[in-house]
């Protein structure tokens, strides 16, 4: 049977988008007339509403009921807004339900979206009896399973918009398509509805945004230091300036825009500059927050804590030059207690007190032996009775110390005694053979400055090119290359040093060269092994072997430098001047297998077109196996390569000059404070003098 429904111009939703947004879509009216009903939902509200009385609904339902009840269609006693509920009235309205020939009664909340499909399908078992008994579920109860259902599906949706939306100026019709089709878009929006995800969605993108904004900030303050150090690096200028007004100095720097960009809008977070990641220049108006302040701030202390620490390193050092307890030679454990105050432990470490007290020691103990060898001069008469060697006895030693002894000069390297006794003997040394070599001011000997100063002078403007071959640096330097294995290269470089000066000097036909040495025991196609280095231009290779491996080594180490220099300008390496020697192992002298390592060396120094040595004879110089005389040759051979080459100049390609019109005898005290050019520089600035015949370098 039909039954007629009056429901007069009443809107029929079926999506819950609708709810509240009617204007947004479609409306549809319910039809008049009658229409065919299979049964009921009595809904009864169980919230608490304002100017209406519960028991008076509960009446009109009632009515209501009997009304339905007439029709024998199923009817279900639905509680709405329970999420709302007073308990009071849901058990009225259960007690109601029990009385109506026990109905059913299903605690619902349409905002909520709980136990709504249980309504509907709780009637529609009734209606068609062939369908399982629906279970009904009490509304808290159903409450927590969806609250559990919802937040497995947030879940889910979210790491869905996560792994989606990476940029935060994604918009949401763009990326609600590509998910249009994932089940965790789809069961999310069913549960909670398209706004909700869309609520979701722009949360994950002003979360994307916001740290996006706090990583350029972070950028920001981190280069800002750097601002602060290169714009305004002065205490004095800024020592005393507010925060505005350090702003106001900053924009009058020449390099501002260099670490600053100032903004028409501002704040700069707020801005699409926050986009532009080609710029990473610091937005000006950072400068008005409270991080930047801080900054600055400590860019402010940290500047007057270095004015602080300058102040207290000069205290230190006036401390060190006014103690009379620093004397030369006092290690710094004696001295700490004397000079050292709380004030100096609060600024500084003490490593650093003790570096800045090492140089002050290294400045007074030059100073004194300056003192000390002023002294052994003013007293000469006391080295005039030695014997032919300058090796005093004993008990000549005690007499000069004892005459010295009471000479404050002499005491005062008391606790340098071993270096004292080393000066002594260098100044006897000096006295019967004195030279440029052993002078105590080497090297800068009035004799040397003077050589030094007529070479550098008495070439004409005419002579261009001479001229840049005597002012070339490397005219009395020599770069060795000592190529050998197992620390062949090592202890011949050491042995070389040996018989050099303490500047790395070595004495060859009586003039003094600068010699460097870099000893190679490894693969020389690796940098730490390169023959050559940007400070480094090998002048030739002394190449050592004592057995077939090491010899070997050699061969494979030459090809290599000269296989990495092909088709290079700069193919110096391929015509580096080598010397092979054959280093005896100690105590193997003779026999079959020196005889063999000799004629191997012979055939790979024919092959190499190097120069070959015989090992020298046992006995004689480093490790009994090479002696001096051979280290002299090899250097004298570096030098006629480097004369071929154009690399040291010759004097006997000077034009002779007539002899000598006149000699001048100047007698200067090497170490005296005034320059010699003062007394040479009238002599020099004539256009006559000419180099001397005599082959003097002190001859003009």
């Amino acid at each position: 049977a039909a039954t007629k429904l009056a429901s007069a111009e009443k809107l029929m939703y079926f999506c819950t988008d609708q709810l509240g947004l009617e204007q947004d879509f479609e409306q549809k009216q319910m039809p008049d007339g009658k229409l065919l009903v299979d049964g009921f939902l009595l809904c009864i509200d169980v919230s608490r509403g304002m100017n209406r009385n519960f028991d008076d609904q509960l009446k009109f339902v009632s009515n209501l009921y009997n009304q339905l009840a007439k029709t024998k269609k199923p009817i279900v006693v639905v509680l709405t807004k329970c999420d709302e509920g007073v308990e009071r009235y849901i058990r009225d309205a259960h007690t109601f339900a029990l009385s109506k020939k026990n109905l059913q009664v299903v605690e619902t909340s349409a905002r909520s979206n709980v136990n709504i499909d249980l309504a509907f399908s709780t009637l529609v078992q009734l209606i068609d009896k062939s369908r399982g008994k629906t279970k009904i579920i009490p509304y808290f109860e159903a409450l927590k399973q969806q609250s559990q259902q919802i937040a497995a599906a947030k879940d889910k949706y979210e790491w869905l918009v996560s792994r989606i939306v990476k940029n935060h100026n994604e918009t949401w019709s763009n990326v609600s398509r590509k998910m249009q089709s994932s089940p965790e878009y789809q069961d999310y929006v069913y549960l909670e509805g398209t706004q909700k995800a869309k609520k979701l969605f722009l949360q994950h993108v002003h979360r994307l945004k916001q740290e996006h904004i706090e990583r350029r900030r972070k950028m920001y303050l981190t280069m800002l230091p750097q601002a602060f150090e290169a714009l305004i690096p002065d205490l004095d200028e800024i020592d005393h300036l507010s925060c505005v007004k350090v702003e106001k100095l900053l924009e009058t720097k020449p390099d501002f825009l260099k670490w600053f960009i100032v903004l028409e809008e501002t704040p700069w977070d707020a801005t699409s500059h926050i986009d532009n990641m080609e710029n990473e220049r610091i937005p000006f108006d950072l400068m008005e927050t409270q991080p930047a302040e801080q900054l600055y701030e400590a860019h402010l202390e940290k500047l007057r804590n270095e004015r602080k620490r300058a102040e207290m390193r000069r205290a230190f050092k006036e401390n060190l030059e006014t103690s009379p307890f620093i004397t030369p030679g006092k290690p710094w454990e004696e001295a700490r207690s004397f000079i050292m105050n709380e004030d100096f432990y609060m600024w500084l470490e003490e490593s650093i007190y003790m570096d800045i007290y090492s140089k002050h020691q290294k400045q007074i103990i030059e100073k004194a032996k300056e003192e000390f060898q002023e002294l052994l001069l003013e007293y000469s008469e006391l080295f005039y009775e030695l014997e032919l060697d300058a090796k005093p006895s004993k008990e000549k030693m005690g007499v000069i110390q004892d005459v010295l002894g009471e000479e404050q000069r002499f005491k005062a390297l008391q606790k340098l005694q071993a270096e004292r006794d080393a000066l002594i003997l260098k100044h006897i040394h000096f006295v019967y053979h004195p030279t440029k070599e052993t002078c105590p001011s080497c090297p800068v000997c009035v004799d040397s400055k003077i050589e030094h100063l007529i070479s550098s002078r008495f070439i004409r403007p005419s002579e261009r090119n001479q001229k840049n071959l005597l002012s070339d640096p490397n005219i009395d330097r020599i770069n060795l290359v000592i190529l050998g294995k197992d620390g062949l290269a090592r202890e011949l470089a050491n042995e070389i040093r040996a018989l050099c000066t303490n500047d790395d000097k070595y004495v060859i036909e009586g003039k003094m060269y600068e010699l460097s040495l870099r000893p190679i025991e490894g693969n020389v196609r690796l940098p730490v092994n390169s023959f050559q280095t940007p400070t480094f231009q090998p002048h030739g290779c002394l190449c050592l072997y004592n057995s077939k491996e090491s010899l070997s080594y050699v061969v494979e180490s030459i090809e290599k430098s000269r296989e990495s220099t092909i088709g290079r300008r700069d193919n110096h390496l391929a015509h580096l001047p080598l010397t092979l020697i054959l280093v005896n192992k100690r105590g193997d002298t003779s026999g079959e297998t020196l005889h063999s390592l000799i004629q191997q060396g012979q055939q790979i120094a024919s092959k190499l077109q190097c120069v070959f040595l015989d090992p020298a004879s046992a006995g004689i110089g480093y490790g009994r196996n090479i002696n001096e005389k051979q280290i002299s040759q090899v250097l004298k051979g570096l030098l006629d390569s480097k004369r071929n080459l154009n690399l040291v100049s010759s004097t006997s390609s000077i034009k002779d000059l007539v002899d000598v019109d006149l000699r001048i005898v100047m007698c200067l005290m090497c170490g005296d404070p005034f320059n010699v050019d003062d007394i040479l520089l009238p002599i020099l600035q004539s256009q006559t003098y000419r180099p001397s015949q005599c082959g003097s370098s002190s001859s003009i």
